[in-house]
């Protein structure tokens, strides 16, 4: 049979059947999601990846980086991240790995800098925590820059490797810093 109601009837029927589902949310949310990705051309693949961020003010919100690490995020002249580092620092930040390709210039140094420091947490006296492998001697002194400007002031000690005689006699077995 026909139904027969009012407009008025109609449209509080139609309120009571858009009752958002968790279901429907979270659809709505992915699409979001992917609208933001194909709007900044990320493209991503893999299961259960983390969302990309839009600013570098959810970095303190939502994964608690150190706020001196913060401040020089700021002091250096970044407001926005590129879009390798909206999806790349939250994919490291939650202990994935990550095979990533960008452009010479759109913030690779960084998008692996600020996970980097966020997982030792603070300076220990243990040697070694961390070591990063470049391919040339220019490439690692970029690096070392971008890092010793991004951890001023809270006490990590980078250094850069770049001749391995040196090395040995700086961190070898007969120095005083054995590692």
């Amino acid at each position: 049979g026909i139904k027969w109601m009012s407009s008025l009837e109609a449209k509080f029927e139609d309120a009571k059947d858009k009752k958002p589902t968790a279901e429907k949310l979270e659809r709505l949310r992915r699409e979001k999601i992917n609208r933001f990705r194909n709007q900044h051309k990320i493209n991503v693949q893999g299961t259960d990846l983390p969302d990309p961020i839009a600013t570098f003010d959810q970095l303190q919100k939502e994964y608690k980086i150190h706020p001196k690490i913060m401040e020089n995020i700021q002091a250096a002249g970044f407001q926005v991240p590129t879009p390798i580092q909206m999806q790349a620092i939250p994919v490291m930040l939650h202990g994935r790995e990550l095979l990533a390709s960008a452009p010479t210039g759109s913030g690779k140094t960084l998008a692996f800098c600020i996970p980097l420091l966020t997982h030792l947490k603070q300076p220990r006296n243990k040697g070694f925590r961390a070591l990063i492998i470049s391919p040339t001697r220019e490439l690692a002194s970029q690096t070392h820059r971008e890092l010793v400007k991004l951890a001023e002031g809270t006490g990590f000690r980078i250094h850069m490797i770049h001749k391995a005689a040196e090395a040995a006699k700086k961190f070898g077995p007969k120095s005083s810093k054995k590692f």
